[in-house]
């Protein structure tokens, strides 16, 4: 995230983050969600800055927090969604990259199918350029709003135990997470099926098969949305068996430690990875997520563009 004197700063992935960064990000953020309790939720930090969403794909929760965001930081923020844009007649992305160059805007946030999108704008604008989610590839301002969420409900992060559940293999969520939750030095679990597994997972992370030998051991479990695409490619055999073998129910959660916290990026798929009893229980920390989304985004937009004063 930090760059030389004079360059532009971006946000692709954790990777982009030393450890002194993560740690400013956080207590960054936990200034603004403070702010996000007063009666008027406004700071004038990015007056006068542009922030373009640029996104390719379907989205609600990151492209709202984001949208919301940059409002509170008093930034002027442009929606472009491909549906009802000049893609849909054809226009690349790198045409669409320059167009946003000739408007002047300080920074695009952008979404897309394709892995490597955004090191791609990177390299066509001079503006600071925000990974909102490429392809199975990262989506690093969900590890952020993660480790914010885990650190408000369970203090210093080191030590404790993350099981990752789910379609490990698809989830840009998962990639990143196990960045950003080992730089803190948590223990972290990949939990699934054989067949929703990448080939290799990065070094530090356990693989398992079995979610109930997984839960007793566990501090945070997050549960990842299961993509129904993945049945009509044999992932598995139907909703039913994955439910049977790694749902997350109440049945389940009697085997966990006192103050688990149960997560999940949205949205969910209610009876397949997660109970609805479950996604509703004190454990879950789902509208947790949501909040912190707002405050880690104020907080990488205000270190990314800001001048470095809050202005409040």
């Amino acid at each position: 995230m930090v760059g030389e004197a004079g360059e532009r700063r971006h946000l692709l992935d954790v990777d982009d983050l030393a450890p002194e960064d993560l740690e400013r990000v956080l207590e960054t953020a936990r200034s603004f969600s403070e702010v996000m309790r007063r009666p008027i939720k406004k700071v004038p930090s990015l007056r006068g800055k542009t922030v373009v969403n640029l996104f390719y794909e379907p989205s609600t929760r990151t492209r709202l927090s984001f949208e919301v965001a940059a409002k509170r930081l008093s930034a002027d923020v442009l929606n472009f969604t491909a549906t009802t844009s000049s893609v849909e007649k054809g226009e690349s992305l790198k045409d669409t990259a320059l167009t946003l160059r000739a408007m002047g805007v300080d920074a695009v946030v952008i979404r897309h199918p394709v892995a490597g999108a955004p090191w791609l704008l990177r390299r066509w604008l001079d503006v600071t350029v925000l990974n909102a989610g490429d392809g199975m590839h990262a989506h690093p301002t969900q590890a952020l709003l993660d480790l914010f969420t885990m650190r408000e409900r369970l203090g210093d992060l080191e030590g404790k135990t993350i099981a990752y559940v789910g379609d490990i293999l698809h989830s840009r969520v998962a990639r990143s997470g196990f960045k950003a939750c080992l730089a803190m030095g948590m223990k972290v679990l990949a939990v699934a099926p054989p067949t929703l597994l990448p080939p290799v997972v990065p070094e530090g992370v356990e693989v398992s098969y079995d979610l109930d030998e997984v839960i007793p051991r566990c501090d945070v479990l997050y549960m990842l949305r299961v993509q129904k695409e993945r049945l009509l490619e044999g992932r598995f055999p139907s909703p039913q068996e994955y439910s049977r073998f790694y749902q997350l129910n109440m049945e389940r959660l009697k085997a966990a430690r006192p103050g688990v916290v149960v997560m999940h990026p949205g949205p969910m798929n209610r009876g397949m990875e997660i109970s609805s009893e479950v996604a509703d229980a004190p454990h879950a920390a789902v509208n947790a997520q949501v909040a912190a989304g707002v405050a880690v985004r104020m907080a990488v937009l205000f270190l990314l563009l800001g001048t470095g004063e809050r202005g409040d």
